[in-house]
């Protein structure tokens, strides 16, 4: 008798996901550089700084994530699944820098 695990055709799916990981972290890149670009826009504030700070350690924050799930993903034929600890942190940063960018906008 086979196991369910030898009769798993992945087909596309572990491609669809790194590429929804790419167009997430490509979003986030988007959101950082225009965040950064609206907090020094008419001079440089000591809060824009910060705020400007802040979204780039979340977009950094993002990017590790992605990274490591773009690796498992591309490194095993079964990837293993996300962590909640990696889910978790990965939408606390995406969350985190919209309101964040957000908040430079108003």
């Amino acid at each position: 008798m086979r196991d369910a695990d030898d009769e798993r055709d992945p087909g596309l799916q572990p491609e669809r996901t790194r590429l929804a990981w790419r167009r997430t972290t490509l979003a986030g890149t988007v959101a950082a550089v225009l965040a950064v670009r609206t907090s020094l826009h008419g001079g440089a504030s000591a809060t824009g700084a910060v705020a400007a700070a802040l979204c780039l350690a979340l977009w950094l924050g993002l990017l590790l994530v992605a990274h490591r799930r773009i690796r498992t993903l591309s490194s095993a034929a079964r990837p293993a699944p996300l962590t909640p600890r990696h889910a978790a942190a990965a939408a606390l940063c995406t969350v985190a820098l919209a309101v964040c960018a957000a908040a430079l906008v108003f």
